[in-house]
């Protein structure tokens, strides 16, 4: 690559770029696999054209599919969508629930999952060991990493009992599929509204058996969402403030990956990536520096935000909590939410 004058990117060795005058080149590698992408389609052509003289190269056209996912265009309204429609029929074919009843939630709200609800005699880890949960949970791993973060925090919570999985749980995992029959067709889309890059950050006050707060962050460009994750936090928190500092800590490192990402392909980014947060007190923390009696226990690494909010990569905002994207990202939701969520994170129908 760089014989043809590429630059391998430091934030991702698979993507490499190239500029010219006021044009821009990018290639993305998985394994064998390449996808090239430009601001000038003569550019492209004249560039694989270069590769093709140096490597065997098979050319399939436009991207129609990209690591299972399903891309489609809208020249008209400029967007373009990513869908995993046909991975969801073939699963729901391999575990035999493509005539299962849809539901319009992933996981329910009165239904909360525990430990105790694991086997308890012999008959019951038996009739378990036949069930198959591990692949059933890793099938919607794929989904849920890819195009799905409406279905994020059912899966991350599911995959929390593969060790021992009851019939509550294997319930829990069908009533993820029932929601993907109805939901199959949404798609991730991106261009339907021009913004920057912007974060939300959220967390689930402890009131799981594991006592541990489940953070969550989204984070959007150009009205889709780019990179999202909802995981159960490492440590027991003391308090909500906690929590979500805890959590935004986690979110502000993401956003400086994506910020010197995009930096590298595109251009330095002058203004700090938003960072929505609903805990005033969490900002306050963390624009302050405050040191007082309920917050010098905290470790020091988790005080990383207040660095990138003092270095400028980083504006930490108030959000109010119906207007908490990462929301969905921290716990079961009802109908009204999960829809008005995956709407925001750009998931529409294909």
């Amino acid at each position: 690559m760089k014989s043809l004058g590429m630059t391998r990117e430091e934030s991702d060795w698979g993507v490499f770029s190239k500029h010219i005058g006021t044009d821009i080149l990018i290639l993305a590698s998985h394994v064998d696999d390449c996808t090239i992408t430009g601001s000038n389609s003569s550019l492209i052509a004249q560039f694989k054209q270069q590769v093709a003289a140096r490597f065997k190269l098979t050319d399939l056209g436009p991207v129609a599919s990209l690591l299972g996912m399903k891309v489609m265009r809208n020249r008209i309204a400029h967007t373009i969508l990513f869908s995993h429609e046909t991975y969801i029929k073939s699963i729901l074919t391999k575990y035999n629930f493509a005539d299962f009843k849809p539901c319009s939630i992933p996981m329910d709200p009165n239904a909360p999952l525990s430990a105790s609800q694991s086997p308890k005699t012999p008959t019951e880890a038996t009739f378990m060991k036949n069930i198959p949960y591990h692949e059933a949970v890793g099938s919607l791993m794929h989904l849920a990493v890819g195009t799905r973060p409406d279905i994020a925090f059912a899966v991350s919570t599911v995959a929390q009992f593969g060790a021992n999985p009851g019939m509550a749980h294997w319930d829990a995992v069908k009533r993820i599929y029932r929601y993907l029959v109805g939901m199959k067709k949404l798609a991730l889309t991106f261009g339907s509204r021009k913004q920057g890059l912007e974060g939300f950050s959220n967390v689930d006050g402890a009131s799981h058996e594991h006592r541990h707060a489940v953070s969550g962050y989204a984070f959007l460009l150009d009205g889709g969402a780019v990179s999202w994750g909802s995981k159960k936090q490492e440590l027991v928190t003391l308090s909500t403030m906690e929590a979500e500092y805890v959590a935004a800590t986690h979110a502000a490192k993401e956003a400086i990956w994506l910020r010197r990402f995009i930096s590298e392909v595109f251009c330095p980014l002058v203004q700090p990536t938003v960072l929505h947060c609903d805990n005033q007190s969490a900002i306050g923390l963390a624009q302050s520096g405050a040191f007082h009696a309920r917050t010098k226990h905290i470790d020091i690494h988790y005080h990383f935000i207040r660095f990138s909010v003092d270095k400028g990569s980083i504006s930490l905002v108030y959000c109010p909590t119906d207007s908490m994207i990462a929301d969905t990202l921290t716990k079961p939701l009802p109908s009204l939410k999960v829809k008005h969520f995956a709407s925001a994170l750009s998931l529409h129908l294909a």
